[in-house]
């Protein structure tokens, strides 16, 4: 099945305890794109300027992502510039610059509307209820969402999660959301706002899916070496749906894979800044990886006397 995603085209600018790098190809859409990209046929709807050139473009079509739905307008591109410390888990942001996502309404190419798998990225609750009113019958809609929105547009965020299915989100924003401070307790609280399922980011910790006939965790890839954590969380979900997009149906066996498949997306994105790594990645190299993730995870019964 093929995924719609509606998010965000970025150049970031980012400092670690690593390095420094300016005009970075990023944002949600991107690395959500890229990773899903590797499971099944993702059309992307986003915004950008004149700034966004040919060599810019070149990721997508590497990974056969349709492009028919970015739009290119007068303007500056979107940026962003985050800093991260000791934390890997947390970006502060030194500037945001809207630019010409300021003013974007997704638009949907014709036919688009009735792609099977839509994944709601990281954006204005508004313009995620935009899509919702375009969009026909879709098998899957999943959201992501951030502190900002839950703060600032808490009733519209409301209004979107009532048509979704699938909702991704870190433990700091499921608290926020809901007032609880157990993350379980929490999935539960938002699962009577309307989705099914709710998938807890949780960083190097892991990640958690909560459904009504499971309940689900498993950790992060032990990374050696984590380079740019900027985009993980994105890139989870793209492995996440991408592998749900690629299968009829899905079983609670399904749900339980794919949320492996996202850490595993999640752990190479890691790995390099930007797109690096993910450009360079594999087919066989994730394959590889998941076996990993079930020694890594494997024990066996306790013998008790």
């Amino acid at each position: 099945m093929s995924i719609l995603v509606v998010g965000s085209v970025a150049f970031d600018s980012i400092r670690t305890p690593l390095a420094a790098h300016e005009e970075l190809l990023g944002g949600s859409a991107t690395h959500f794109s890229i990773a899903a990209s590797f499971f099944a046929p993702v059309r992307l709807v986003a915004v950008v300027g004149e700034d966004f050139g040919d060599e810019h473009m070149e990721p997508f079509r590497e990974r056969g992502v349709d492009l028919t739905g970015l739009q290119k307008v007068p303007g500056r591109t979107f940026r962003w510039s985050g800093e991260y410390g000791d934390d890997p888990n947390t970006a502060k942001t030194l500037d945001t610059q809207l630019n010409v996502f300021a003013d974007f309404k997704p638009s949907l190419p014709d036919t688009w509307d009735r792609t099977p798998v839509v994944f709601l990225a990281n954006i204005d609750p508004d313009l995620q209820w935009l899509v919702l009113e375009q969009v026909k019958d879709p098998r899957i809609v999943a959201a992501d969402t951030m502190n900002f929105w839950i703060s600032s547009k808490l009733e519209e965020l409301k209004r979107t999660l009532s048509k979704v299915k699938i909702l991704l989100i870190n433990d700091g924003e499921i608290r926020q959301l809901t007032g609880r401070v157990n993350v379980v307790d929490a999935a539960e609280k938002v699962r009577e706002m309307g989705p099914e399922v709710v998938v807890v980011k949780r960083g190097e910790h892991g990640a958690l899916i909560v459904k009504e006939d499971d309940l689900f965790a498993v950790p992060a890839f032990p990374v050696r070496k984590v380079t740019d954590p900027t985009g993980a969380g994105d890139s989870f979900a793209g492995g996440f749906l991408g592998y749900l997009a690629s299968l009829k149906d899905h079983s609670r066996e399904d749900y339980r894979r794919a949320v492996v498949v996202g850490s595993v997306m999640a752990s190479f994105q890691v790995e390099e800044f930007s797109l690096g790594r993910l450009r360079r990645l594999e087919p066989e190299e994730i394959r590889e990886r998941y076996k990993a993730f079930l020694r890594l995870t494997r024990f066996d019964d306790l013998p008790i006397p």
